[in-house]
């Protein structure tokens, strides 16, 4: 009955059509109201018990009601596709039609309004309860019936898109796996393991002649192309899921024998790496294919184990120029070629593109600088902008087709696209200024962040959109956009202190900008020419804003890329004015980014953006003061990571560089006594940057003297420490300006072993100043931070007495010897101000 039902919704339209589709809705209705589908998994369930006991009496059953399932759920399908034609979210996105479908925020799939979400649910939750009901479908797939093979698949494949434990199942994982653990998975008697054996009975069933290219009718198979397809659909969206999920190697599907790994490679190559005719690549089960073998390679991006997969998968994928020709295909073409703008979807969430433009995606990816350039010089960039911009040459369809799917990308398809542009960046100079100097294409990339097309690519169910989904589209075009600052950060010689530490580590992480190095001088010397120009139309287009609306539209534990992107963007001080304008510090974002709920890459950027923009200029202080950031600072203080101690103190040291603005409300909030604490931390970073923000906290005026006081002892106590340079240069200049703006801590200075510590460590570097041939050393030691504070102290009577007495004092005579000037003067200074006292 139920197939009868799915022939009826699929058969042409007609004058009594509407009554008819009445009474299938009736028929739909009551399938689902009397729990159908539950009475088919109890049976499934029943048949896989018998068959466990060593029984095969239920399979036939079985093989019934895993068919009439299906049947059911693509009776649903068929009958919503009647009313609304599946699109993909950038195909909906481009033709304007978000306003007049009212998507809203929710977690419905593509089967809104139908119920079959509801049937992949209930089929979804019996499969992963119940052992019995998995021995039967395994079952039903080792049968080999077509009919029933086919509904089986099928069935899978949804309640994967559905549910991201099935995939683990299918795989033969343990479902208590831990998403970084990379262990052997689709072994033998496995759901996956079954449906590389299919994928080689289709291969058989096809038996072409390699002479005439011709098939052989005697196959076993009626229809194997469309078990290809279905089976490849199924491996793609468990690869797709897996890598959702953070799951980074394909050993979970392919196991860990490095001859299985082959097999099952050729497997999927064989269906498409001989192909050269257009119309055959992106026959369903070609463009399958493809669509599986890119999914399983994009495992290995970020991979942690290091496997021999893209050794063996790159001679298998297509030239550049072939993938380019497949590409170039307009909608015109393709409705010459036969096809449809309907059949440009391989399934609701797999476009007819998305696998040639994956593989386009690895072999860019993998096949180093050759590759670039092959692809730069064939137009990959541009056609993949006019793909993703509907804009593909001789488009003769109006604008309200889009609605069908011609563009033929799926969300993943859409980031392997913006993937590719990425990695064609390094192929030099006019590559980079034909990428990312145009401002249409920078609107255009940022629209496929927008909040509509987001909101559309939120809506649905699935390892491709859905949150998971704005994350990967979103960290895709920040991986693009910020490829300049990426490779201006790690390029030699060049100052890195205005970028977030934090973030050029994560940014690199699989960024063509951190593939970047000194050899590629065009490329480098482009981007350090335009960097201006770029900067600018970053600006113009609205660059920072829209960065900040991707962070309020993704969940926290998602944030780290988008802020670390605005973290290079805040030390160029034209656009930290945009995103400082625009809400950057609004308190409740900067809240919500530094309570706990974010990665903690996140609360370090976010650090290093207060730091930052407070190094920058004063007129940022009232913006950092609105942010109520203070609080959070002191509980930062003393926080168990050292890394976020070090950048808390580094902020506080920037908030008070240049004026007093924060010194009341330093103290009010209790802060210095922590600082000063700091200055004894187990990181020795930590203890370097505790010193800098003392040391601005007393330069302005005496205001937080009587709580500096404390710090005087740990100060000296890092002076005579096997510190850093730096750290005892941070120090020996917060000395200085404790007595800088009055004579209130000069006793404590004297009595605490202050001056003491400053003179010995002149005379620790007094040989290496007064050694002409070891210049450069002494340009990089603290001495003369040192030379400057005794100077300093030395306007106060009972410092130059200590000085007059001490017996290192000839040291500092003798300096006036050296060969560098500024030592000499400072020597000079101490000298003439003890001997006049």
């Amino acid at each position: 009955m139920l197939n009868q039902v799915v022939h009826a919704i699929k058969a042409p339209v007609t004058a009594g059509s509407s009554k008819v589709h009445d009474i299938l809705k009736q028929v739909l209705d009551h399938a689902k109201t009397t729990g159908l589908v539950d009475q088919f998994c109890f049976c499934l369930e029943i048949s896989g018990t018998s068959l466990i006991s060593g029984s095969s009496n239920l399979l036939h059953a079985a093989s019934e009601v895993c068919r009439a399932s299906w049947l059911l759920v693509d009776a649903l399908e068929n009958f919503a596709l009647n009313r609304n034609a599946c699109t993909f979210p950038l195909d909906s996105f481009h033709c304007h039609l978000l306003a007049q479908l009212d998507i809203k925020d929710h977690d419905h799939g593509p089967f809104i309004g139908t119920g079959s979400d509801e049937i992949v649910e209930a089929v979804s939750k019996a499969f992963l309860k119940s052992k019995p009901m998995q021995i039967a479908i395994y079952y039903c797939l080792r049968q080999r019936v077509e009919t029933v093979v086919s509904a089986g698949i099928q069935l899978l494949l949804r309640c994967c898109a559905y549910n991201g434990t099935i995939p683990i199942v299918l795989c033969g994982l343990p479902n208590s796996l831990p998403v970084t653990t990379v262990v052997s998975g689709g072994g033998d008697h496995t759901l996956v393991s079954e449906i590389f054996s299919i994928l080689s009975l289709c291969t058989s069933s096809l038996n072409v002649d390699p002479e005439t290219g011709e098939a052989n009718s005697k196959g076993k198979l009626s229809h194997p192309q469309i078990l290809i397809s279905q089976s490849c659909l199924l491996l793609a969206t468990i690869a797709q899921s897996f890598k959702s999920a953070g799951r980074n190697s394909a050993f979970f599907i392919l196991t860990t024998s490095s001859k299985k790994q082959q097999s099952r490679i050729l497997s999927l190559a064989h269906y498409f790496s001989s192909v050269n005719d257009m119309k055959t690549s992106f026959q369903p089960h070609c463009a399958s294919a493809m669509l599986a073998f890119a999914s399983i390679l994009a495992l290995e991006n970020g991979a942690s184990v290091e496997s021999s997969i893209i050794e063996i998968a790159m001679p298998l994928i297509p030239r550049t120029a072939t993938l380019f020709d497949h590409l170039k295909m307009s909608s015109k073409d393709e409705c010459e070629r036969g096809f449809t703008r309907a059949n440009c979807t391989l399934s609701y969430w797999h476009g007819l593109k998305d696998g040639c433009v994956g593989l386009l995606e690895s072999r860019l990816k993998y096949g180093g600088p050759l590759a670039i350039q092959q692809a730069c010089a064939g137009g990959i960039p541009q056609l993949l902008f006019n793909m993703l911009g509907n804009n593909l040459p001789d488009v003769s369809a109006p604008a309200t087709d889009v609605k069908n799917g011609c563009i033929g990308l799926s969300p993943t398809g859409v980031v392997w696209a913006i993937s590719s542009i990425s990695h064609c960046l390094p192929g030099g100079a006019l590559t980079f200024r034909q990428i990312l100097l145009r401002n249409e294409h920078v609107k255009l990339i940022c629209d496929l962040v927008s909040d509509a097309h987001l909101r559309f690519i939120r809506s649905r169910v699935g390892p491709g959109p859905g949150m998971n989904g704005v994350r990967d589209i979103t960290n895709a075009v920040i991986d693009l956009l910020a490829f300049p600052f990426v490779a201006v950060q790690n390029a030699p010689g060049l100052p890195s202190t205005s970028a977030s530490v934090s973030s050029g580590s994560l940014l690199n992480m699989g960024s063509p900008g951190g593939r970047v190095t000194k050899e590629d001088t065009d490329t480098m010397k482009g981007i350090e020419e335009n960097m201006g120009k770029y900067i600018k139309i970053l600006l113009e287009v609205g660059v920072p804003v829209v960065i900040l609306r991707c962070v309020d539209n993704l969940e926290s534990k998602d944030t780290a890329r988008a802020v670390a992107f605005l973290a290079k963007m805040t030390g160029h001080k034209p656009l930290a004015i945009q995103l400082v304008g625009k809400g950057l510090l609004e308190p409740a974002r900067v809240r919500r980014l530094l309570d706990g709920s974010c990665p903690r890459e996140v609360i370090l950027d976010v650090l290093m953006i207060i730091s930052d923009l407070a190094r920058m200029d004063k007129v940022f202080y009232e913006c950092i003061h609105k942010a109520n950031i203070l609080p959070l600072l002191k509980e930062f203080l003393t926080h168990d990571d050292p890394n976020v101690r070090a950048k808390a103190c580094s902020a506080i040291g920037n908030m008070c560089r240049h004026s007093c603005y924060f010194y009341e409300l330093l103290a009010a909030q209790n802060i210095i006594t922590l600082l000063i604490d700091r200055c004894a931390d187990s990181d020795k970073r930590t203890r370097k940057f505790a010193c800098f923000a003392i040391g601005n906290a007393a330069y302005h005026n005496d205001l937080l003297y009587e709580e500096l006081r404390r710090s005087i002892p740990q100060l000296a106590n890092l002076l005579l420490s096997p510190e850093e340079d730096k750290t005892k240069a941070n120090a020996a200049g917060a000395l200085s300006n404790l007595v800088r703006n009055s004579s209130r801590l000069c006793e404590d200075i004297v009595s605490k072993g202050a001056m003491q510590a400053l003179l010995k460590v002149v005379s620790e570097y007094s040989m290496v100043a007064l050694n002409p041939t070891r210049k450069d050393s002494i340009s990089e030691s603290p001495l003369k931070i040192v030379l400057f504070a005794l100077a300093k102290m030395c306007a106060h009577s009972p410092c130059r007495q200590l000085l007059r007495s001490s017996e290192l004092f000839p040291v500092i005579v003798r300096l006036r010897q050296s060969s560098e000037s500024a030592i000499v003067n400072y020597a000079s200074v101490i000298y003439d101000k003890v001997s006049g006292a």
